[in-house]
């Protein structure tokens, strides 16, 4: 807003003060207005209000109402003939005073809001508009300041805006625990997981950093280095690579790792002067790229027990605020639960797999045969399953081939597998075709109160002088597969029964089928963990079998095609567990 007045009266009274209020002001240059009506106004008016005289040095106050006087403390003779910035103290932003310099300086009207005091030391956020006051030239005759107390207004917002940041800083925390949760929880194998944590932590909180796990004696066994900018990545991976020996000649780190559950982390300048006497001059030359200003340590921490170390550093001194220490705690408490959980996980995993192998047969010499079995374990579970396959020579000569499934994935499934194994196997060895032996075992889970359900398909073998013989019979299994010289594929119906463990009609004679096999016939039998899938059901899962076996080369041996069936079909995230048994015909 500017203002100009008729020059004529631009200079009346200008020695001996306005009598704008009926009080002389005591320094020259008064104000010169007249009209009771603009005396009313400016005087009683409801904001605070003064006027200066840029003409005189300093730009002194020339005038100010009663309003000004009550909102400062300060009357009209405490007030005139200083300039405005007495209103400012300590905690006036330097920033805002620049700003108001600037226009004046330049001439220009202005609102700004500053942190002022008044008479008493109290402090009021004023909304400062300075106007000028022109003559006809364009000349600053005056210029007019008016001030509004917005402290209620100014307080408020700032509560507001503090409030919707910590609002921010809390939810961009839990996201990334969050998130930290996720991707750890994706990995079932340690040296993933811990890797995982580093790639997702560091781009978020650091320059560069690094996670190292610690076995239960002490020593280093996963170290992973992560680097946000993808120029000093291949820093990153460099010293990644050097091994631990930096670490362990790092005091800070080893306090961490010595330092109890509750530890909490604390940021802290790197020691570069104290560099070169432990690390090799490649590791230093890394750590230089790397980028060196503050670190944090952050302890990896279990149940009660510290398992690592969380390193993050900054390239920047002062690179870590108290918010970022607070988020670093989570993640170290809650990443150590988790890692925890994978380490208990895999080793629960490995304990279950050596009883599973344990109750399955090794295969050697079965009577001169081409044959090849597998056992795959679920990739989703650490429990021991119920699937086993059995091949082994009978007495008369001919061999035994079984493949079965035991409902459920537990210690009880494989117990349950073990008995009724051996409970088979007893059956055939005294002589019972497979059908005869089906039905016998199905007899003995319910005289022996077992109370397991399960599927199985029994094959004997018998060489014949063009190739092969075979008996089977199926309680409730998938069926088995013939793969014939010219490629054709069959599938080995008939003999089918209910799974052993359920009611079956009462029959005299046990289902079971038999053919001819040629030369260079391959036969496979499996478990519904070959074939099945959440996106796929059982009959679809056996057609893309076929199909896939009909592929194979005519001369492939027994592993060979059990290797190719077990790739091309598991994926190795399956959610239960495959048996595979292959025999050719020679």
């Amino acid at each position: 807003m500017s203002v100009q007045t008729p020059g004529a009266d631009a200079t009346d009274d200008r020695t001996d003060g306005s009598t704008l209020d009926g009080v002389a002001r005591p320094i020259a240059g008064g104000w010169p207005l007249d009209g009771a009506l603009a005396r009313l106004v400016l005087e009683a008016g409801p904001h605070a209000m003064t006027v200066s005289d840029p003409n005189l040095p300093d730009d002194p106050v020339v005038w100010c109402n009663t309003a000004f006087t009550a909102l400062t403390g300060y009357a009209a003779d405490e007030v005139v003939g200083r300039n405005c910035r007495f209103l400012q103290c300590d905690t006036t932003d330097p920033a805002a005073v620049d700003r108001v310099r600037a226009a004046l300086a330049a001439g220009e009207d202005l609102r700004e809001t500053l942190l002022n005091a008044r008479k008493d030391g109290s402090q009021f956020w004023n909304q400062l508009a300075v106007a000028h006051v022109r003559d006809a030239d364009g000349h600053v005759m005056y210029r007019v300041g008016v001030q509004v107390d917005v402290t209620a207004e100014t307080v408020g917002d700032a509560a507001r805006t503090l409030e919707l940041t910590l609002m921010h800083r809390t939810a961009d925390r839990l996201e990334l625990l969050a998130t930290v949760g996720d991707e750890l929880s994706r990995h079932l194998d340690y040296d993933a997981a811990v890797a995982a944590l580093a790639d997702t932590v560091v781009p978020r909180m650091a320059t560069w950093g690094f996670v190292a796990m610690v076995s239960e004696g002490g020593r280093f066994e996963r170290v992973h280095v992560a680097a946000t900018d993808p120029a000093r990545r291949a820093a990153a991976h460099a010293l990644g690579s050097q091994g631990t020996s930096w670490l362990l000649r790092s005091p800070r780190v080893a306090e961490t790792l010595a330092a109890d559950a509750t530890h909490v982390p604390v940021t802290l300048p790197v020691d570069v002067a104290s560099l070169p006497g432990r690390t090799t001059p490649d590791e230093l030359r890394l750590l230089h790229e790397l980028g060196l200003g503050s670190a944090m340590l952050v302890p990896v921490t279990g149940r009660g027990r510290v398992l690592g170390v969380l390193c993050l550093v900054h390239e920047d001194v002062d690179g870590f605020d108290r918010e970022a220490v607070v988020t670093a705690a989570h993640l170290g408490r809650r990443a150590g639960v988790l890692l925890e959980n994978v380490r208990l996980y895999l080793a629960e995993r490995d304990a279950a797999l050596t009883l599973q192998h344990s109750l399955l047969p090794v295969l050697g010499d079965v009577g001169g045969l081409d044959v090849a079995a597998s056992y795959l374990p679920s990739g989703r579970r650490a429990e021991v399953g119920g699937d086993w396959f059995d091949a082994y020579v009978l007495p008369d000569g001919s061999t035994s081939l079984t493949v079965g499934d035991v409902v459920g994935h537990d210690l009880r499934a494989a117990a349950s597998m073990g008995q009724l194994r051996t409970l088979l196997r007893t059956a055939v060895w005294r002589g019972d075709s497979p059908g005869a032996a089906l039905r016998r075992l199905d007899g003995l889970v319910g005289a022996l109160d077992l109370g397991d359900v399960a599927t199985c398909v029994l094959l004997r073998w018998r060489r014949t002088r063009d190739g092969a013989h075979v008996t089977w019979s199926s309680a409730g299994h998938p069926p088995g597969l013939v793969r014939l010289p010219d490629g054709t594929v069959e599938r080995l119906d008939g003999g089918r029964r209910t799974p052993v463990g359920l009611p079956s009609p009462q029959s005299r004679t046990a289902p079971e089928a038999s053919r001819e096999l040629p030369r260079g016939s391959v036969v496979v039998l499996y478990s519904d963990g070959l074939v099945e899938r959440r996106d796929r059901g059982l009959r679809e899962g056996i057609e893309a079998l076929e199909a896939h076996l009909a592929t194979l080369p005519p001369d492939a041996d027994a592993t060979t095609v059990r290797d190719a069936l077990v790739a091309d079909v598991v994926d190795g995230g399956q959610e239960d567990d495959v048996c595979v048994l292959v025999v050719r015909v020679d």
